[in-house]
């Protein structure tokens, strides 16, 4: 075989390739998004996750604030799965 004509074979066999692929690509149905059944609920605004904010934005000062003391004991008890410990009451036996 000739070169010339092996290279016209090599570029109709390119081009016929293309055509496929291209008509392929284009026969192809795009599946639209799923639509979701259950509305996504918003979560109401928690005031222990605020006050955690708050105390984070404090710093170093958040340390020595008794609220954010009771705060930071409240969200543990929530992560343990405890419930939040009640002050016994001091009795006045011993006086």
């Amino acid at each position: 075989m000739d070169g010339k004509i092996l290279a016209r074979l090599g570029a109709i066999i390119f081009v016929a390739i293309a055509i496929t692929a291209t008509v392929i690509e284009l026969a192809r149905k795009e599946e639209p998004a799923p639509v979701r059944s259950i509305p996504v609920l918003q979560p109401r605004s928690d005031p222990l996750r605020q006050s955690l904010r708050r105390c984070q934005q404090m710093g170093e000062a958040a340390i020595s604030d008794p609220e954010c003391l009771a705060t930071w004991a409240k969200s543990r008890d929530r992560f343990l799965g405890r419930t939040p410990v009640t002050e016994a009451p001091q009795s006045n036996e011993g006086r």
